[in-house]
Parts: structure tokens; sequence; C-alpha cells
């Protein structure tokens, strides 16, 4: 059987270290081609994942990235229905939301190569989130739907996907079993110079916040307030830091340590010795569940309504300026005990997904 996966950003890096260390175990069988649309091109965040994590280096590697949604969605298409017309896979493998995902799923369906969808079923309702979008459509065109959660199986089941015509599988996530695997891989980031202790960790990339220079002017506000009391560690994405530049706004360093993009196992320690998380990112909300830490998601809404629901992690939208209360973030970073933490079934299969 010959899989093409198609990965581009950052967090299908870690799930494909996953699926393709299980497909090493049916090499006799499995023939994996991975395809690198380019949407994640600085080395920090993409080459390094490939290096630290053993995977397979990709077979094509397609450079499209750094543009506006439509033009690189487009852009992928393209090339990736070249790669497939070469190839002629039996199935094609897409993780999770990105542009990359939709384009490798848009260019199999309509080869009728099946497409399978690892972290299929999540929303957000949100169709102001390109993600959104992008996770409905590849939905809708994929044969077979891996689902992290049961939450996950119920939407697609509630949009009409019929189980009789599609295969819809709970599976449990693959970055639980990412982070469980490489754990003990974490290392300390070399950009901190010197010992931290008890700090607050923060991620801040999501267009939806960027491209807003009200909600970065909340959320640097809010940061500069932490840090009068707490240490943040904030490693920042390269659009994320042209963007404060462009908006004049700038955090105060003496509590705050600013980072270059890095590696995995150095967001696994981070993540491990942090007392809380910040952040817009999907990813990331999770994995502070994984490492029992309390989480503020930077967004309206988020696909992982479990985590809200169950109070281990609160929606704080940047525009709301009433969220940004210090006393409010101080109240829920000190006093959420990590026993307070309940367990999902995000660990259901452990690599399940063969």
């Amino acid at each position: 059987m010959k899989i093409v996966t198609v990965v581009g950003a950052r967090p299908q890096f870690v799930k494909a270290a996953v699926v393709s260390r299980a497909f090493k175990q049916y090499r006799n069988d499995i023939d994996e081609i991975i395809v690198h649309t380019g949407q994640h091109y600085d080395k920090n965040m993409s080459e390094v994942f490939f290096e630290e994590m053993s995977i397979p280096k990709p077979q094509y590697n397609l450079g499209v990235g750094g543009g506006m949604h439509g033009k690189n969605t487009g852009r992928m298409l393209e090339k990736i229905e070249s790669v497939l017309c070469d190839e002629k896979p039996d199935y094609l493998l897409v993780y999770g939301d990105t542009d990359s995902t939709l384009a490798g799923a848009l260019a199999s369906a309509k080869l009728h190569i099946p497409v399978a969808h690892i972290e299929a079923g999540l929303r957000s309702f949100n169709m102001k989130m390109p993600e959104e979008i992008n996770r409905i459509l590849t939905d809708r065109v994929s044969s077979i739907l891996f689902c992290p959660t049961e939450l996950a199986v119920a939407n697609l089941l509630q949009e009409g996907i019929s189980k009789d015509k599609v295969k819809v599988t709970h599976t449990g996530d693959v970055m639980y079993d990412a982070a469980m695997f490489y754990q003990s891989n974490s290392r300390k980031p070399e950009q901190l110079t010197r010992a931290v202790n008890n700090f607050v960790l923060c991620t801040i990339h999501r267009a939806e916040n960027t491209d807003s220079q009200k909600c970065m002017q909340n959320i640097v506000t809010a940061i500069n307030d932490i840090a009068k009391s707490s240490t943040v560690i904030l490693p920042v994405h390269p659009r994320t830091r042209k963007l404060l530049q462009s908006y004049n706004l700038s955090f105060d360093t003496n509590n705050i340590f600013l980072l270059d993009p890095v590696g995995y196992f150095e967001m696994l320690w981070l993540l491990k010795h942090c007392n809380s998380v910040i952040t817009d990112s999907g990813g990331l909300q999770k994995e502070a569940y994984f490492f029992s830490k309390p989480c503020i998601t930077l967004r309206e809404q988020t696909e992982w309504v479990e985590l809200v629901e169950s109070g281990v992690n609160m929606l704080a939208p940047p525009l709301d300026n009433e969220i940004f209360n210090l006393f409010f973030l101080k109240k829920l970073i000190v006093t959420r005990s990590v026993k307070e933490i309940p367990t999902f079934d995000f660990e259901y299969s452990k690599s399940n997904v063969g």
C-alpha cells in the first residue's frame, strides 16, 4: 500500500512523527511518501522538527509559503495534484486544519484518491476562522475520519456524515502519544541563559489576534501586567515579531523572556516546568492539559470545547478588555490546582490509527 502524507505546519510534523513511526513497523506493507508544502518554511519552525524527531525526510518539498490563504491553497493544490499523478497512491493522509490540509484533501478527492483525515470532527463553530473552514471541507471529502475524541465523532454524525458511507473512528489523539513518547527527550532551551522557575508559558501567532492592532495591544498590556509578578517565557513566531514592530508594541523584557521559535523537545521542557499557559494555539491547549497545566486561550472559541467545559481551559477574547483584568488572570493562574484537572478520552488508543 502506498500512502502520500501531506504536512506543512509545525503541529503536523509532531503528529507525523507518531504515525510515521508506526508505519515503519509495517514497512513491508506500507510505503509512505511525505510531501512538505513549505507552509512553515523557517528552519526553527520546520527543519528542526524532522531532525529532532527522526521523521523521514520529505521526498517532496513544494516551497509554498508566506502568502495569503487563497494564494497558498491554490499553489499547494496545483503542486500536490502533480505529485499525486506521478505517485498514484492508494491513500492520501492529512492532519489537522491548515491550508496544507485542505489543499491535499481537495487535490486527492478530485483525483478520486481516498483521503484519510487525522484529527477529524473538531469544531469551534466559528466560521470566521480559516481553520474551521479547512476542517469542515476536509471532513466532507474524506473517506476515513480519525477522531481524537468522542465529541468529534458526535460532531460528524450530527452533520450527517454516516458511518455506513464513511469510516468514522475514535482513535484518541496522536499529539498525546507524541508528548508521552518524547517527554524524556525534553531539554531546556539554550536561549534561556539563567535559571527560571514558576513561570508562565505564552505563545501568540493566530492571525485573528496578530492581524488586529487592538487585540495585540490588549495582549501586550496583559502580558506586561502579568510579568510584574510572574516570569513569562514567550517564544515569538517570526510573523508575530514583525507585526509587533509595525504596531510599535513592545514587551517589558525585565521579566519576559522573548525567545526565537523553539524545537519540540524544548517546548516540552517549557510545558513540564511552567505553572500555567497562555496561548492562542490549538495544539498547546491540549499539551497544557497533557502536563496538568491550567490554560488561558486568547480566542473567542476553541475546537477543544471539552477543556473549556471542564474548567481547565478558559477562553479570553483579546478584544474584550474586561477579561484582561489583572486580578482575574492572577486568580486563574495561581489558584487552579492540577488535582482539579480531569481525564478525557484523548489517551484512548495510543496511536490506534493504523
